[in-house]
């Protein structure tokens, strides 16, 4: 299979605690400096990552808010693949003394505060879902999680989804992961992403990043 693409996640893949490496970023300038597409897919909402991360335009697009978002960082659009979260869910976590940040789509928590959320969902007839990440907490429409956010950007770029290889390491990498012509773990990814995805890294995070893509360019 001849793959033309990378879809990686943010948190705990390319960056630790919110920094990515020189050198990680050296490998993926390498990467799209031979031909192929580049696809940010995180569940930060837009002004958080930007707020840390200045090398957005790395990336043919970007996938935020946990498959809710399409961002182009070199033309500055963003276009939304779900609807905002509805004023009576917030007042109702505010009222529970749940703390969370609410984005363009996504709502966001910490563990143990996913019982509430479940329950403002179910008192309040909604179709969301809550999906984990280490220790968040991600509430979205029931239709959104990074497969849906990347299948939206693969049809923007004309590419399929066997052409991509993706590489992630927490629960919400599950979807867009099973969706690429390569599934990759990072070292540091939970056992269950391991388990499934067709190959795991030596390195964690950047570096684990870094030898996949030194892989890709070596054919």
């Amino acid at each position: 299979m001849t793959y033309r693409a990378l879809a990686t996640d943010f948190d705990g893949t390319i960056a630790h605690d919110g920094q990515v490496p020189p050198s990680t970023l050296d490998a993926l300038g390498r990467l799209a400096a031979a031909g192929y597409k580049l696809l940010l897919v995180t569940g930060r909402e837009a002004e958080d990552l930007f707020a840390i991360f200045p090398h957005g335009k790395l990336f043919d697009l970007m996938v935020l808010e946990n498959g809710a978002m399409l961002h182009n960082p070199h033309t500055g659009q963003t276009r939304l693949l779900a609807e905002g979260p509805p004023p009576a869910m917030l007042e109702a976590l505010k009222r529970r003394h749940v703390p969370f940040s609410a984005g363009r789509s996504i709502v966001a928590t910490v563990e143990p505060f996913e019982t509430a959320v479940l329950e403002v969902i179910r008192d309040l007839g909604l179709e969301w879902h809550v999906i984990f990440n280490k220790g968040s907490v991600m509430a979205l429409p029931s239709s959104i999680n990074k497969a849906a956010g990347l299948t939206a950007a693969l049809e923007e770029l004309g590419l399929a989804p066997l052409e991509v290889v993706g590489v992630g390491d927490a629960e919400n990498d599950h979807a867009f992961l099973q969706m690429c012509g390569l599934s990759v773990a990072v070292a540091n990814a939970l056992p269950a992403l391991k388990e499934t995805a067709q190959w795991t890294t030596q390195g964690a995070r950047g570096a684990g990043v870094e030898e996949l893509i030194a892989r890709l360019l070596a054919g």
